[in-house]
């Protein structure tokens, strides 16, 4: 599926290399689907080719001999598999019907081939004119996925039994699947028990309806998913993840319409999973909806003026199978089950940064599920999906925006090479689309600052916020913490790299009870410095004990001047470091600083950054200094640059292997 470059910002990932993964995984569904699928139902698959108009409902062709209590039914057929190639959407957002070449699922979902179309429309689903939908790719959806109508999710399993729902799956999946497959009848037996309708029944098989036990394959995915949690979350404190993030809870699966266990997409890895980004409205405009979309577990809080199958209908266009929305798949407020809203929280808040990680996003920028629109006032508003907290870590690799219009902004033309619009707000639009924070590879200082211009109905959220951005993996959500407190607790959970690079450049000193730090308040209101410079180190803590340390490269004693005064502001300023070795060889060198803080003539201790090449430690540029106190601690005064590495490395004045200096 190709993407019209109006409403895609940024480059996708390599097309070839997912297009070959899909082939791959075509290759053996395909197998296995035909090893399932019976001769006669094979041999029937030409009369179904084009059985289903574009205006016919999926309900009304493909279960239409089905009836309520699961009687017999007349199973609609796919044609053969056929190599296909990729193609352009239409501004309707359905795919031409002139030839199979042109459908997008044939690209970029080959082993969907072999079922026949289906359709989605507004009308069927809610009811509503698909002239009266403003937004073209929230009309309709036509495609060989094996997406099925509300009206049939919603059917208990109980109402169908046991033959029904199987007959169901085998007519949605191209299968034929009997009772005497084994697991089958215990798995559907147990959808009964369990009270779900057929939406959640399918759901939570599909990925795994060719396995050869499903029962087993099901309850291992679950055991695998339970212990990763379990191990990630101790009390209120989050481990070491390693190697595995906590992927999200849950996801909204858009061919049964329902929300699912991550875990449930085991069988399911090659599809990938496009998160939905929006702006929440004012609460005046929102209301709290009961869907069985998320089995009722909790009211979805929604602006009132949408639908959340107009939204599925609109990703089902972009080729969507699995999606992450926070109103459907992170606990609301309000639920039968509240009690388990803060315990989740504190690992599913934390990793939602992950979920967008790499990934194409879908964005509503005018409020989820709305049409695009642009009036004066929007960019300021404290509403604007620019200026909200979350925002600032859902931007991922490919943004995609979504709610586009024929006459949107997103098809407005520069009027010039500089990226002018013909308006100062379109103008303004634009350059906010484009702009990233992530665009530097070591990303900590950008981030903090555009928090600056970030607003959250929870003050806590701008801090929860930077988690992903600030790869603070180890941070617990706590809604009712202090600014400060979840400030401490973010800073605690970055990595030793990122804390290294607040100790060796940030220039000021804590104002706090840690003075190699800012308070979360020097960050908001300080000036900070660019994200512009490569520099590592090593600045551990230890959680218990409140202590906080350094290892790596120091200068016991150098005499620093030329720093005492400031300069006009932007511009560095140069001074000398004076250092005697072992022998009272004394070496100056030129140091630089990129900031105003002053510097006061005279001695220090100098803790430095360091990298390691071919296996040898090497100090860097960036140094910090400070005053030696008793007991191995570290009072922090400013920062400064050396940037004569080689000579700094060769002198003999740097040393190593030093015990843990315990920064104040």
């Amino acid at each position: 599926m190709r993407n019209t470059p109006s409403r895609i910002v940024d480059q996708p990932l390599p097309r070839r290399i997912k297009s070959v993964w899909k082939r791959l995984r075509a290759v053996f569904s395909t197998r296995r689907a035909r090893k399932d699928s019976s001769p006669d139902a094979t041999s029937n698959s030409d009369q179904n080719v084009d059985g289903i108009a574009p205006s016919d409902s999926h309900e009304d062709t493909l279960y239409e001999n089905i009836s309520d209590n699961g009687g017999p039914i007349s199973e609609a057929i796919p044609d053969s598999l056929s190599e296909v190639g990729p193609a352009d959407e239409h501004p309707s957002g359905q795919s031409s019907q002139t030839s199979d070449d042109s459908d997008p699922e044939s690209y970029w979902e080959p082993e969907y081939n072999t079922l026949p179309k289906v359709t989605i429309s507004a009308t069927i689903e809610t009811g509503q004119a698909e002239s009266s939908i403003k937004v073209p790719k929230q009309r309709k959806y036509t495609g060989r996925r094996p997406v099925i109508p509300s009206s049939l999710a919603d059917i208990p399993c109980a109402t169908l039994g046991v033959q029904g729902v199987l007959d169901r799956l085998n007519a949605t999946l191209g299968t034929s699947h009997t009772l005497d497959t084994p697991s089958v009848l215990s798995v559907l037996e147990d959808c009964i028990v369990k009270n779900y309708d057929f939406g959640t029944a399918y759901g939570r098989l599909r990925g795994v309806w060719n396995r050869n036990n499903i029962e087993d394959e099901l309850r291992a995915c679950e055991e695998r998913d339970k212990e990763g949690r379990r191990e990630a979350l101790v009390g209120d404190d989050l481990m070491e993840w390693g190697q595995w993030t906590p992927p999200p809870r849950r996801v909204w699966d858009l061919c049964s319409n329902r929300v699912v266990p991550w875990w449930i997409r085991n069988g399911e890895w090659g599809e990938w999973l496009w998160p939905i980004s929006h702006a929440w409205v004012d609460e005046k405009d929102r209301t709290d909806v009961w869907t069985p979309i998320n089995g009722k577990e909790w009211p979805v809080p929604i602006p009132k003026d949408i639908n959340l199958n107009l939204i599925r209908i609109e990703m089902l266009n972009m080729g969507v199978t699995y999606t992450w929305l926070d109103v459907l798949c992170l606990r609301q407020k309000g639920g039968p089950r509240e009690d388990l809203r803060a315990e989740e929280w504190k690992l599913d808040v934390p990793t939602i940064g992950y979920v967008y990680r790499y990934a194409r996003i879908v964005i509503y920028l005018s409020g989820l599920g709305r049409p695009l629109s642009l009036k004066e006032g929007d960019l300021e508003s404290d509403r604007c999906w620019f200026r909200r907290a979350w925002t600032l870590q859902e931007v991922g690799h490919t943004r995609i925006i979504a709610g586009d219009t024929p006459d949107g902004p997103m098809h407005a033309e520069p009027v010039d090479n500089n990226g002018n619009y013909e308006t100062e707000m379109l103008t303004s639009f634009h350059k906010q689309l484009k702009h990233r924070w992530n665009n530097h590879l070591f990303p900590l200082f950008g981030p903090l600052a555009h928090m600056r211009n970030r607003v959250s109905t929870n003050p806590v959220d701008r801090v929860a916020g930077l988690t992903f951005c600030l790869e603070a993996q180890r941070a617990a959500y706590h809604e009712s913490e202090t600014l400060e407190d979840a400030w401490t607790a973010l800073v605690n959970a970055m990595n030793h790299d990122m804390r290294a690079r607040i100790l060796f450049l940030y220039p000021g000193v804590g104002l706090g009870c840690k003075k190699w730090r800012p308070m979360w308040e020097q960050v908001m209101t300080e000036p900070l410095p660019a994200d512009d410079v490569y520099c590592r180190g090593f600045v551990d803590c230890d959680d218990e004990t409140d202590k906080d340390w350094c290892e790596g490269p120091c200068i016991e004693q150098g005499f620093v001047r030329g720093l005492n005064t400031g300069s006009a502001e932007g511009v560095d300023r140069c001074g000398e470091l004076v250092v005697k070795d072992a022998d009272g060889m004394q070496y100056t060198f030129k140091i630089r600083v990129t900031h105003q803080f002053p510097i006061p003539e005279g001695a220090y201790t100098l803790l430095g950054s360091f990298t390691t090449e071919w296996g040898f430690k090497q100090a860097m540029e960036f140094w910090v200094v400070g005053r030696s106190l008793p007991d191995r601690r570290f009072e922090k005064l400013s920062v400064i640059r050396i940037p004569d590495e080689r000579r700094l490395n060769q002198c003999g004045i740097v040393q190593w292997g030093l015990e843990r200096i315990y920064l104040l």
